[in-house]
């Protein structure tokens, strides 16, 4: 198994492509930590991952529910060996009307979020570690209405090379995971109406070179790859699993 004895930490474990990337590293023997706000969803996930995961709520944008978390889990496991910072979150509005709470919020979560996890949890991780981070094919695309989230992706792109950098010569890797579009609840959290979705998944899909929307666990299994062993020689890279959209 890929993750044999390996503790890893996902952030926004409770749903879409967090959820599947926690049931996956658990089938390939990882002792899994997911975190998230909503209570239902975190209990959701408790009973689908069993009583060998832990299930924590924790407000990433609060860096003292980190603190508190990073203790649980290393009292527990004694280490963490696996990063995956996949929590976000969007609101989709034009330039125009996006407001200083928007761009402040979606940076808190996306960005802030991200980078006190990996910072907060770097001290505690082997020098076999590996560092995972959901970024977005927004990276490389001009998206009307989502110029806030492209903005923290792009930023958490960066991210990935120079912490990457910083943490290489400690043996722990640092690489992105890029999706496109993913069937995933994500799409329903952006504020949009369903009509304003269902035209917007429609257009999305006929620009997809494989004509489809991609799904959670293609992305899961992406960062599988870059979390275990099979990628030992790849850090500050970023691996796109998004049907073509960005690549031709």
């Amino acid at each position: 198994m890929k993750l044999n004895d390996k503790v890893a930490l996902i952030t926004g474990g409770t749903s879409g492509i967090g959820l599947e990337a926690a049931k996956l590293f658990q089938q390939e023997g990882a002792k899994v930590i997911v975190t998230g706000t909503h209570l239902g969803r975190l209990e959701e996930a408790a009973q689908l991952l069993g009583d060998s995961a832990m299930t924590l709520n924790v407000d990433l944008r609060d860096p003292a529910q980190l603190d508190r978390a990073i203790v649980e889990i290393v009292e527990t496991h004694g280490r963490i060996d696996v990063v995956y910072a996949n929590a976000g979150a969007a609101t989709a509005a034009p330039l125009e009307a996006v407001t200083p709470e928007q761009i402040s919020e979606q940076f808190a979560l996306n960005f802030n979020g991200a980078f006190f996890t990996i910072q907060k949890a770097v001290p505690h991780m082997p020098k076999s570690g590996a560092i995972v981070v959901t970024t977005s094919f927004l990276n490389e695309t001009g998206t009307p209405g989502l110029s806030v989230l492209a903005a923290t992706k792009a930023a958490l792109r960066s991210l990935v090379r120079s912490a990457g950098a910083e943490l290489a010569p400690r043996g722990i890797r640092v690489n992105a995971v890029s999706p496109g579009p993913i069937a995933t609840p994500f799409h329903g959290k952006l504020g949009l109406s369903e009509k304003e979705l269902a035209a917007a998944g429609e257009g999305i899909q006929a620009a997809v070179p494989l004509k489809r929307f991609g799904e959670a666990r293609e992305v899961a299994q992406a960062a599988l790859f870059l979390a275990s062993d099979d990628a030992a020689f790849i850090t500050g890279t970023e691996m796109v699993v998004d049907g073509g959209l960005t690549q031709f």
